[in-house]
């Protein structure tokens, strides 16, 4: 090898390293597919009992590098009018303008700002939560599964996460009585790693 190319090489080499760092995290897309993902919800009912539902519509991508966890991204968006608590008329009034006013809001979203890696394979995921017009941060306590190779030649990658939030954090003041004012989240995401 000349000299020049000696030198040229040694010149690209912090810029190699450079982009592998950029690069390493990988795409993900959120599997709703083959229904190997679920976001619900639970909140309690007159201090009685408790309401647990779901939302059967959504989509979302996700960017993670096992080695780098804390650089990882997540985007997620809802179909609010997907919710399902197996019961027709109650789902007809958490569309309404009390709940979900799905109407006017169509969607609710989620984007991540930051996470904090917990460093014993969970971490903190804080995000922008879009509900009812109103756009607050939250944060979503995470795990990982597990992740590696599937069956069909793909690769996944799998985590879980809760959430708590107060109703009237995004205007929805339907008062249903002091123990119900807050709703908790349980998200479980398999992703497959884009090619």
């Amino acid at each position: 090898m000349s000299i020049l190319r000696k030198s040229l090489a040694i010149a690209l080499l912090p810029v190699s390293m450079s982009l592998a760092s950029i690069t390493s995290a990988a795409d993900y897309v959120i599997d709703t597919k083959g229904s190997h993902a679920f976001i619900q919800f639970k909140i309690q009912h007159l201090g009685y009992s408790w309401l647990l539902g779901r939302f059967n519509e959504f989509e979302g991508t996700f960017s993670y590098d096992d080695k780098k966890p804390a650089d990882s991204e997540v985007n997620v968006i809802i179909k609010t009018a997907s919710v399902d608590s197996n019961h027709a008329e109650r789902d007809k009034h958490l569309r309404s303008k009390d709940f979900l006013n799905v109407s006017k809001h169509p969607t609710a979203t989620f984007k991540s700002k930051k996470i904090t890696d917990n460093g014993n394979g969970s971490a903190k995921l804080i995000g922008d939560l879009t509900l009812n017009g109103v756009t607050k941060e939250i944060t979503i306590d995470v795990s990982k599964i597990g992740e590696g190779k599937d069956p069909w030649g793909g690769y996944r990658a799998g985590f879980e996460g809760t959430t708590k939030f107060a109703l009237k954090d995004f205007n929805i003041s339907k008062d249903l009585g002091p123990a119900s004012q807050e709703v908790e989240m349980y998200l479980s995401i398999e992703g497959i790693r884009k090619s």
